[in-house]
């Protein structure tokens, strides 16, 4: 149910990466983002620590699979379903917008496997990044405020990544991490709905962690983060009665 793309990969949404540079693109500028309907292929998007107090208040914060599992903010319960994308293509208003989507189609990136330093790069296949057209990127060879702005922002997206995998390592370390499983029963449906193929913190195994431990988790406020995402679990059952009323015919 929660699936992330391979790290040999380009991250989810990116079709291309292409460095952002005045010599490279001396007229380009930003387009306005008319919609978001780049997500609709997806029902979980990656999220960071720092988000959240804020995600979990809108959307399940599972873990995903695999040797390197991110936490994922669940969007809809099906493969390639977001349910909070309307028919227009816009972001249902009230709802938290992850940064990962809202940082797109820009990222930082290591243009050379040996490089040292991350560059701003863009996915060029977007349509916003445009020559003669939008916000300028660029004064002669200086960034403008807009680029300005988005380096910013990346950069403490960047950082943000930084401390999720430290909590995902602290989690490993600790071996907190088991294979989620939700069982929904809903009166009409004959057979209740399964939904596995995530990850989740064991409860169990949180409650007899050594009081050492613990303490650590407490002052580092990693046990806020854990709970966060357990509470978030509750809104798997809100979310499995807008899939079904999303599958539901529409009067005419």
């Amino acid at each position: 149910m929660a699936s992330q793309p391979p790290a040999n990969q380009l991250p989810l949404f990116y079709g291309g990466l292409a460095p952002l540079s005045s010599q490279l693109h001396p007229n380009h500028g930003l387009k306005p983002r008319g919609d978001l309907g780049f997500t609709r292929g997806t029902h979980a998007i990656p999220v960071t620590v720092d988000e959240f107090p804020l995600v979990q208040r809108h959307y399940p914060i599972v873990f995903g699979v695999g040797d390197n599992p991110a936490p994922l903010a669940l969007v809809g319960l099906q493969e390639g379903q977001n349910l909070y994308l309307g028919a227009d293509d816009q972001w249902q208003a009230g709802q938290y917008v992850p940064a990962f989507v809202r940082r797109y189609p820009f990222m930082l990136a290591r243009l050379t496997p040996d490089a040292q330093e991350l560059s701003l790069c863009f996915d060029d296949s977007a349509g916003i990044v445009v020559e003669n057209e939008g916000e300028r990127l660029f004064n002669g060879t200086e960034p403008t405020d807009t680029t300005k702005a988005i380096l910013q922002f990346c950069e403490q997206f960047e950082q943000a990544v930084m401390r999720t995998r430290a909590f995902m390592e602290e989690l490993t370390k600790l071996d907190l991490l088991m294979d989620g499983e939700v069982t929904i029963q809903r009166e009409g449906l004959a057979q209740p709905a399964v939904y596995r193929g995530f990850r989740m913190v064991d409860e169990q195994k949180l409650q007899n962690l050594r009081g050492d431990q613990a303490r650590k988790m407490v002052q580092s406020g990693l046990l806020g983060l854990v709970y966060a995402h357990l509470f978030s679990l509750s809104l798997i059952s809100p979310l499995f009665e807008r899939q079904f009323a999303a599958s539901q015919p529409q009067a005419a």
